[in-house]
């Protein structure tokens, strides 16, 4: 693993596309079809990537999942993806698009990495799983790196943000974006988000890209806000709250040298001690019996 004082900076800028999208449940040939249409258009206004929602491809419908999961689970190679795949290969940019697979008898929330060849690349899992997911996925016990040019950017899965050490590790291992699929929904879900990912770039100092669901999926209404924040944790490109989009953003490479010359929380933390045990301490004096 590379470590933070040996990670280098991107020398040019990087412009991603963050697919805000409405996802049919269960119908994965109809999710794979929007998907080529909305990487076309991330293609077209210049993007380098893609990246979709948190199980985008089924929708997030773990009760559909599980009734047949060799179905609605997507495994290594799996042909339905071919048309992202060739969109992927025709316009030239990676794609980051979010689905249940399933490895032998085990189900995973999964980021599925096709780059721009068409290739498929890399499959990373979701490693903190939301407490009514336990019961129908695996966590996935690695943290992933991907490279884009000069840019490498740690890949999370919703609930992933809402752990500050799954980017702290990613952001030490030299990552400069913190790139997350998501569903957050209105209410809670839209002030978590707006808690998390701030935080997690200012954190890290890196930028924090989110995509989120548009409309409802499952039981869920979706708040949307897709969006991307710099290293400082300010707000750079948002989605609406309830219609399929793609927003595009451009990191500079620039920003991220100035916020890390001037923000040290990063570069503090990489020589950190941990404590050997946690001392419990009671004032006394002032209880009442």
């Amino acid at each position: 693993m590379t470590s933070l004082k040996e990670s280098s900076y991107p020398l040019q800028p990087l412009r991603i596309a963050v697919a805000q999208a409405a996802a049919a449940s269960g119908d994965i040939p109809e999710n794979v079809r929007r998907a080529t249409a909305m990487i076309g258009e991330a293609a077209r206004g210049g993007a380098r990537l893609a990246v979709f929602p948190e199980k985008y491809l089924t929708g997030y419908v773990p009760e559909i999942i599980v009734t047949d999961p060799e179905l609605y689970a997507l495994s290594p190679g799996d042909e339905r993806l071919e048309p992202i795949r060739q969109a992927c290969r025709e316009h030239g940019i990676a794609a980051i698009v979010g689905a249940p697979t399933r490895e032998g008898d085990d189900l995973y929330i999964s980021s599925i990495v096709i780059d721009s060849s068409g290739a498929d690349l890399h499959v990373s899992h979701k490693a903190h799983l939301f407490h009514s997911e336990k019961g129908v996925f695996k966590s996935g016990g690695k943290r992933t790196l991907l490279k884009i040019g000069d840019w490498t950017i740690g890949l999370g899965i919703c609930y992933d943000a809402g752990f500050p050490e799954h980017s702290r590790l990613l952001a030490q291992a030299g990552c400069h974006v913190y790139l997350v699929s998501s569903l957050f929904s209105k209410g809670m879900g839209y002030q978590e988000s707006r808690v998390w990912f701030p935080a997690r770039a200012l954190d890290n100092t890196v930028f924090a890209v989110m995509a989120n669901h548009a409309g409802k999926t499952g039981v869920w209404d979706a708040c949307g806000g897709s969006a991307v924040w710099d290293p400082y944790g300010r707000l750079i490109a948002e989605a609406s709250e309830s219609e399929p989009e793609v927003i595009f953003a451009e990191l500079d490479p620039g920003l991220l040298r100035e916020a890390r010359a001037s923000e040290q929380m990063l570069a503090d933390s990489a020589d950190l001690a941990q404590p050997e045990a946690i001392v419990a301490v009671r004032a006394g004096g002032n209880e009442r019996a």
